[in-house]
């Protein structure tokens, strides 16, 4: 039986998305579409809430970020937009979330930083200072876990 439109783009999107410039583009050309079309088929999906996430994954160790940490912060009430911005500012900052609960109860924003070499500690008194935030917890990562895509076909 033939696939549907639907389940041909959902198999081309559930690995990995082509390194392209227009990866869209090139999605549509293996599944024998437009592109305008591929890309109004997923917002359809994400509209409809089929799709809840699409994002891409950053396999750090493979674009040679060989030191990282998930810092979580205390931003103050009423503060979390602003020290989310001034944090997610830093080219370092690939992640950028508030966390709703707080974890520990107080811990409201999570940012996942790749360190330029030097030291750590100090990198992130600079992040704390431009984000007005001086309550945080550094959680280094020790190594990185296998990441995959969801997989429907």
């Amino acid at each position: 039986m033939a696939k549907t439109k639907k389940e041909r783009v959902l198999a081309a999107i559930q690995g990995d998305i082509p390194l392209v410039k227009r990866p869209f583009r090139k999605i549509a050309e293996t599944v024998g579409l437009e592109e305008e079309e591929v890309l109004d088929l997923i917002a359809g999906l994400i509209e409809k809430g089929l799709i809840r996430k699409f994002s891409g994954i950053l396999r750090h160790q493979r674009a040679g970020f060989k030191k990282n940490a998930m810092i979580l912060w205390t931003a103050p009430a009423g503060g979390v937009t602003g020290a989310g911005e001034a944090l997610s500012a830093f080219k370092e900052v690939t992640h950028c979330y508030e966390r709703t609960p707080p974890f520990e109860g107080r811990y409201n924003l999570f940012t996942m930083v790749h360190f330029p070499p030097g030291d750590t500690a100090e990198f992130v008194r600079g992040l704390s200072q431009a984000a007005g935030v001086t309550d945080y917890r550094i959680l280094v990562s020790l190594e990185e876990f296998k990441k995959s895509s969801m997989e429907y076909f």
